[in-house]
């Protein structure tokens, strides 16, 4: 999928809400590797560099483009690599993560999978977007119906992909729990947004949901998606005034030395 860094921070303040609370979750330690999974720009990873100096922080994500803007960070402990989560190596003091792992299937199984990167006595902490069941998604997979061939077939949350990866908070601390964790937080808040009408929920989608859809099509059939889409999201919102309810899932937890 081709990122855009500047479509993405368009609504940066409203976006960087839930990684700040996030960061007020985690617990005081001595932190000596610090890795930020699908850490985007960057700028969640740069600010866990300056709050842990000593720290050894790694930044990682598969899009270059986010990368190429995030290394404008400069900080002697701070490194960015690009790679899969899936394949993550090595281990951690923390294991963190900003609305990167709901592009991702089986949460069960990747909480399995990140707990043994995470050394004893380390925290994971995690941030996904809980948005699934909301119109704006649900006009998305409609529109992705109509264009199933363009997309070969491809939808995140609709008839034919299924359900969203996502987990409710107390299903996070349930499958923590099983991993042997302490100390769990696990939390749903709403970060409400006002968009200027469709238009507006147009472009907020624009730089996170739309892109495996866009980056799948060519440009004139990503044209005539985004006239339907848009067509659908103004039957539903046709004033200009949109309360969008921002919901997100927080998760920390801690590994026992």
């Amino acid at each position: 999928m081709a990122w855009n860094p500047d479509q993405y921070h368009r609504f940066r303040d409203a976006r960087d809400a839930p990684a700040r609370d996030l960061l007020q979750l985690l617990p005081e330690a001595p932190y000596r590797a610090i890795i930020d999974l699908g850490c985007g720009t960057g700028d969640h990873t740069a600010t866990l560099a300056q709050q842990h100096p000593d720290a050894q922080v790694t930044g990682l994500d598969s899009s270059a483009e986010m990368l190429e803007r995030a290394r404008t960070h400069h900080q002697p402990n701070l490194h960015f690599t690009l790679g899969a989560i899936q394949a993550l190596h090595g281990t951690y003091d923390l294991i963190f993560s900003n609305a990167a792992l709901q592009w991702l299937p089986d949460h069960a199984a990747l909480l399995a999978g990140l707990w043994t990167h995470l050394r004893p006595g380390g925290t994971l902490a995690v941030q996904v977007p809980s948005n699934h069941s909301h119109d704006s998604h649900r006009l998305l997979g409609e529109t992705a119906d109509d264009f199933r061939e363009a997309l070969g077939g491809f939808t995140r949350f609709g008839p034919v992909q299924g359900a969203s990866p996502v987990l409710t908070p107390a299903r996070y601390a349930e499958l923590l729990d099983t991993l042997g964790a302490a100390n769990v937080t696990a939390l749903e808040k709403v970060y409400p947004v006002v968009l200027p009408g469709a238009e507006g929920v147009l472009d907020w989608v624009r730089g996170t949901a739309l892109v495996p859809y866009l980056s799948r099509l060519d440009e004139a059939t990503g044209a005539a998606f985004l006239e339907a889409y848009r067509a659908r999201l103004r039957a539903r919102w046709p004033g200009d005034r949109v309360y969008y309810a921002f919901t997100r899932v927080l998760f920390v937890a801690q590994k026992p030395a």
